[in-house]
């Protein structure tokens, strides 16, 4: 080739016909001839590993960096998903097609928002091979894979359901202390579910809940005077004490037997407990908090998260639109 002589090893002479390797060395001659390098290819392979030696390799380094709950998710992602995916091919040869078949796999076995969340960590993955120089740079073969649309669930509490909420949970008070407890500290501080049924005693400080292990990360969370006063009416217990205990030595109390029984006795429809998370939001925004304190209440890491309440505060824009509008509208009469 160019005036250079290369040599390719086909096989082992003792596992392959005359005939065979005749046909094999045709066809290396012809990938020659229109200019292709089979010896450059096959060092490239050698040096580049196979997809499963690469996930391997990311699992190991990338894998410590992630949360325990992180962990046991991606864990069963790749176990069902990725495992097995791409066979035979380097880690630098899996192209967009490769990665558009896969993906139309997974969504057929595990649904679209599987398939989403399978397929960033699959992008996380590529990302790596790029920086690590597995891949030439830039190539990731997920940017150009289209995410399915998600089906945005939006439903906040009005003034009448909160009231029917507040009188229910009034009821249950004496019989479900723990749950109503619960429940109430969701409403007021916009907590997630697991962030308050997982709470210890040494993460209570006063007037703010210092979490350990919230879904990003550690955060502190800023308690009301009506939130305080629900700690002050459980028993407190040793530092590493749960807050709401189960019946069970070291568990917690369940929530979603008694989020149902009351939601269906409210007639709330379809209302998710995380919806309550929703609703404090939504109060915020309608009170003309701005984005970035919602999101400092939520306990948001991207203002992006904190946006879908944007809408939420348009009356004030609305009644200006409207004032403007009625000056400009008797300035042209």
């Amino acid at each position: 080739m160019q005036g250079v002589t290369r040599t390719v090893t086909i096989c082992n002479a003792a596992f392959v016909s005359q005939v065979k390797a005749l046909d094999v060395a045709r066809r290396v001659l012809l990938r020659a001839q229109v200019g292709k390098n089979p010896a450059e290819e096959k060092k490239r392979k050698r040096a580049r590993p196979p997809f499963v030696r690469f996930l391997d390799l990311y699992w190991t380094w990338i894998g410590p960096m992630w949360k325990p709950s992180t962990m046991r998710t991606n864990s069963q992602y790749r176990r069902i998903y990725l495992d097995g995916a791409f066979a035979g091919k380097g880690i630098d040869e899996i192209d967009e097609a490769d990665v558009g078949r896969w993906f139309a796999d997974v969504a057929n076995q595990g649904g679209p928002g599987g398939a989403n969340r399978v397929l960033a960590i699959l992008s996380s993955v590529m990302n790596r091979a790029d920086e690590w120089g597995q891949r030439k740079p830039g190539s990731n073969p997920c940017r150009g894979i289209r995410r399915y649309a998600g089906r945005r669930h939006q439903r906040f509490l009005t003034n009448k359901e909160m009231a029917t909420i507040g009188a229910l949970l009034e009821a249950r008070r004496t019989a479900h202390h723990y749950h109503v407890a619960a429940l109430y500290l969701l409403m007021l501080t916009g907590c997630r579910c697991s962030e308050i049924i997982n709470l210890r005693w040494s993460e209570v400080h006063g007037q703010r809940l210092k979490l350990s292990d919230s879904r990003t990360g550690r955060r502190t969370v800023w308690l009301g005077a009506e939130a305080r006063a629900i700690f002050d009416s459980l028993p407190r217990g040793a530092g590493d004490k749960r807050v709401f205990p189960g019946r069970a030595v070291g568990k917690t109390i369940s929530m979603p037997n008694f989020w149902q029984n009351l939601r269906v006795e409210a007639g709330l429809g379809c209302l998710r407990i995380h919806d309550l998370r929703h609703s404090f939001a939504s109060r915020a925004a309608t009170m003309s908090e701005t984005l970035p304190m919602i999101g400092k209440l939520l306990g948001h890491s991207k203002i992006g998260s904190t946006a879908r309440y944007a809408h939420l505060d348009d009356a004030d824009v609305v009644a200006n639109a409207e004032r403007i509008g009625s000056q400009i509208s008797k300035m042209l009469r």
